[in-house]
């Protein structure tokens, strides 16, 4: 089914989108659709184009996804922290007709983005109905990038089918109702922002509260006077939550059930969160390809909640390679990435290879390790490749390692080796991914000097061993944020 006529035919409510001050009801946010879709036809924006956006979490990321929908265009999400090195590449690759940004856009290579207010039309022009007539589950209908093992972001393809599917699912295993009310701090360019501030609650016609920055006590204050009954999310978030200063449980008490996944998703960490905000906590596991592959329904057992990452549902199959790399399967998946040889090299007949080592029990799935480079911080993934690659053009830098070091708050942080005789330190790698237009959440938050990596004996950087290293306080250190 086309999304759009998905997301129409929901009951209508006053309070569709809460964002910051403003309360969007459901034809205040149809209204916006109809004038930004007649806008970009206007500009000869027609089926299957490309349209990029790089906004902030709220109404107007809301309302670009489902103005490309109306026309039967393909929305192409940009993360609203991305710097222009990411920005670059992204646009590079899926070559939009239209770039939509607001004030913040960093600089690129040649682009001048619209900004969404001046995407006018007179009411004539707006598109008579909600979807495409030439939409059909298999059209294109998101773009989303996500780290690749080049350095470069990978962009991912999901169509009308795979997200609609996603919907269905989604609504079923969490137990949601149109008596929902989602709060959303994930940015909108991420699967999760994409499914729970786009997609679910309007699809039910249920209340979502959409936070452009994570702010604890904010939030806080937000699920106290929204009645916020669900979050989904990496476990940094609800750690703060408890963690605030103002955290009262009373304050949270419509919360019934929050979804994490990603690294730090502990058992302890489950039981803290059931007991102190008195909710149904479950682990969940899925990427920007596979999303949300595996969970719990909300009535589960609760060690299968917290102890693994939970079981497929629907058509969802999960199987374990030779080599224990978890392959999946199913309606949800992307149809591949804007690269055919990154697809090729990934989706192998109709199974997704996750770089995930899993085991499977009983069809209960638990997340063991990675096989690739990726680190996961604060639910962000980053290719250490693309550390590396910025810090190996620092002309103090000859070589460098980029590695994962555990972290209570946010699950993972970059730990980065660098082999520089004249010196290197935090301060000097921060000013030079500044420089490089490279996204914050990227940028190295310790950096350790040493004379040369450890190598394997197949002559690549032995990860292990650094990650080690980390642990080992006899290391030298040029700088940490510790």
């Amino acid at each position: 089914m086309a999304l759009d006529k998905l997301l129409s035919g929901a009951p209508a409510r006053d309070d569709l989108v809460v964002d910051g001050d403003g309360r969007y009801s459901t034809e205040q946010v149809e209204s916006r659709i109809r004038a930004v879709a007649a806008a970009l036809s206007a500009r000869g924006v027609a089926p299957g184009d490309r349209v990029a956006f790089r906004l902030p979490v709220g109404v107007d990321a809301v309302v670009a996804y489902r103005a490309c929908w109306r026309i039967g265009a393909v929305a192409v999400a940009l993360h609203p922290a991305a710097g222009s090195h990411q920005m670059n590449e992204a646009l590079a690759q899926a070559r939009p007709v239209v770039t939509i940004a607001g004030p913040d856009f960093p600089p690129t290579d040649g682009v001048r983005p619209l900004a969404l207010d001046d995407l006018t039309a007179a009411p004539d022009a707006a598109p008579g109905g909600p979807g495409s007539e030439s939409t059909t589950a298999g059209t294109d209908a998101a773009i989303m990038f996500t780290s690749g093992s080049t350095g470069a972001p990978r962009g991912v393809i999901h169509t009308h089918g795979s997200l609609a599917y996603k919907i269905i699912q989604l609504t079923e295993a969490h137990g949601l109702t149109p008596d929902d009310c989602a709060l959303v701090p994930s940015p909108l360019a991420h699967v999760a922002g994409l499914l729970h501030g786009v997609l679910i609650p309007p699809a039910l016609g249920a209340k979502t509260v959409l936070m452009p920055r994570w702010d604890p006590e904010a939030a806080l204050a937000l699920i106290e006077r929204e009645s916020v009954t669900y979050m989904v999310g990496p476990p940094t978030l609800f750690t703060t939550l408890m963690d605030c200063d103002g955290f009262d449980p009373r304050r949270a008490a419509t919360l019934r059930m929050i979804s994490c996944g990603g690294t730090g998703v502990t058992p302890a960490f489950c039981r803290r969160a059931a007991a102190t905000l008195d909710v149904v906590v479950k682990r969940s596991y899925g990427s920007t390809e596979a999303p949300t592959i595996a969970t719990s329904r909300f009535d589960d057992p609760t060690d299968k909640m917290i102890l693994t990452d939970g079981r497929a549902f629907g058509d969802a199959r999960l199987q374990v390679a030779d080599d224990g790399e978890l392959w999946v399967s199913g309606p949800e998946l992307a149809r591949g990435y804007l690269d055919p040889a990154d697809t090729r090299t990934a989706f192998v007949d109709g199974w997704f290879r996750t770089g995930d080592l899993a085991t499977v029990e009983d069809g209960w799935v638990t997340v063991t390790g990675r096989l690739g480079d990726r680190i996961i911080r604060s639910g962000e993934n980053i290719s250490a490749t693309e550390v590396e690659q910025h810090l190996e053009a620092h002309p103090a830098v000859l070589a460098a390692a980029a590695v994962a070091e555990p972290d209570d708050r946010l699950g993972e942080r970059v730990a980065a080796f660098v082999v520089a005789p004249d010196g290197f330190d935090l301060t000097a790698c921060r000013e030079w991914f500044a420089r490089r237009g490279a996204a914050r959440f990227i940028t190295p938050e310790r950096i350790e000097v040493v004379e040369e990596l450890p190598v394997l004996a197949s002559g690549k950087v032995d990860r292990m061993k650094l990650q080690a290293r980390l642990m080992d306080p006899s290391g030298s250190s040029a700088g940490s944020d510790r």
